[in-house]
């Protein structure tokens, strides 16, 4: 069952183009629901019926697992057992009977204008190091970006004579982003820093990585959470403090100040328009709150 389950996720990789972080996912849920039927006493996903799967899904929640993992782990299941019937290794799908838990739309945490300014602000662009935080910082609240495209950059996708970048974004889909005057200021100052190759590095400026750390490698998404958090730390109290709170910033800020939600969606590189819909929560949210603290009558 193993080799049936890493031969579905190269299919995910090479076929589907799924992002690694998506694998990665299916490939516990699914490891995981094997070990389960061996418990069981089932040694091949032709032996997998609906109460199988129900008995492994009554199983996680009793474990404390939420509605949301748990809708997650039936998506998987339910694309898996469609692949297995497609590859005629199984003769039905018996993830179809499975129910998904409604789970209630979450509202993306976002930083306010005020706030965003003072994050901006607090670089020491004086530094390598700070000028490199404040282009990373400038650059996710220009273009609302996600981490893994900041940190797949290459200094030839970004070209400032035009004010755009080139971004490879998910199912490794490329698109063209507008970057805005301040953000590409920041990069300009950055790149001047680090102008010069380093001793033993041979490729072509442009197929460097845009940020690196040290040592001359591209920068990991644990580093640049790492610098978001400290940042965003400094200016606000929410509970998370990642990358994708610049990006939800971004998308809410573009909406609020009237911007086509058609256009955020393709900004942002969403596949449906059901997914940037949740940011005109955020700001209806937003207007009536305004209007309870400002209408007499309210």
């Amino acid at each position: 069952m193993e080799k049936i389950v890493r031969t579905y996720l190269e299919y995910l990789e090479i076929e589907r183009n799924y992002s690694s972080h998506t694998i990665l996912s299916y490939e516990t849920d699914l490891l995981n629901l094997v070990q389960f039927l061996r418990r069981e006493g089932i040694d091949t996903f032709h032996s997998a019926h609906k109460e199988s799967l129900r008995a492994w899904i009554g199983s996680l929640i009793d474990e404390g697992f939420g509605q949301r993992s748990i809708a997650r782990k039936i998506a998987a299941l339910r694309s898996f057992f469609k692949y297995l019937r497609r590859q005629k290794i199984i003769d039905g799908n018996p993830a179809l009977v499975l129910i998904t838990p409604k789970v209630g739309k979450r509202l993306p945490s976002f930083l306010d204008e005020d706030s965003i300014e003072r994050l901006l602000s607090i670089p020491e662009r004086t530094t390598k190091e700070g000028k490199r935080d404040a282009a990373i910082l400038e650059l996710f609240y220009s273009t609302g970006i996600r981490l893994s495209e900041l940190i797949n950059l290459n200094i030839g996708d970004l070209k400032q004579e035009e004010g755009i970048i080139k971004v490879r974004g998910k199912g490794r889909k490329e698109r063209i982003v507008p970057v805005g005057r301040k953000a590409l200021a920041a990069i300009h100052e950055y790149l001047q820093e680090k102008n010069t190759l380093p001793v033993g590095i041979r490729e072509p400026r442009n197929e460097r990585p845009l940020f690196e750390i040290k040592e001359s490698r591209r920068m990991y998404p644990q580093a640049v959470g790492r610098l978001v958090r400290k940042y965003i730390g400094r200016v606000s109290e929410i509970e998370k403090k990642s990358p994708h709170v610049l990006r939800h910033s971004f998308a809410t800020h573009m909406l609020n100040h009237g911007a086509d939600l058609r256009a955020v969606k393709e900004l942002l590189g969403h596949e449906s328009l059901s997914t940037t819909q949740v940011y005109t929560h955020v700001s209806s949210a937003r207007m009536k709150k305004v209007y309870e603290d400002a209408h007499p009558k309210a």
